[in-house]
């Protein structure tokens, strides 16, 4: 479980780097600028809680599996950025000037991202689990 953890909160980190530095480029930055937060690599690591999801959904339809997977990021997204606002004071992200912002925590404009991150999640969890470096979770 703590090497899924990692390896989803590494793999978190760098889509992240890519996303934000191609956002950079889209804004007219050549030099492809992209970063992230400390804090996100727990919280992507929490993609390990997808797992048994994914286990129980493998069968159903694309669009659904993509719907739930997006609910279920949105849901993880909210609650860190409230918890980490609660604790820290501030969330490090801070979407509230989008007005597709939900308490400035979560973008509903990003739901097509997340919903083609999720389904990407399920090949690199069945890729992990067929070269035996992850067992199958229960």
């Amino acid at each position: 479980m703590k090497t899924r953890f990692i390896l989803y909160g590494f793999m978190g980190w760098c889509l992240e780097v890519f996303w934000t530095g191609l956002g950079s480029l889209i804004r007219g930055d050549a030099t492809l600028h992209g970063w992230t937060y400390i804090w996100m690599f727990p919280i992507y690591g929490l993609a390990i809680l997808l797992e048994p999801v994914h286990e129980r959904i493998r069968d159903w339809p694309v669009a659904v599996r993509g719907g739930v997977y997006t609910v279920l990021i949105f849901a993880i997204e909210y609650v860190t950025g409230t918890a980490l606002r609660m604790i820290l004071g501030v969330c490090p992200w801070d979407y509230s000037a989008s007005p597709y912002s939900i308490h400035g925590v979560i973008r509903l404009d990003f739901a097509p991202f997340w919903f083609i991150v999720g389904l990407l999640f399920e090949k690199v969890h069945d890729a992990l689990v067929g070269m035996n470096i992850l067992k199958k979770a229960s």
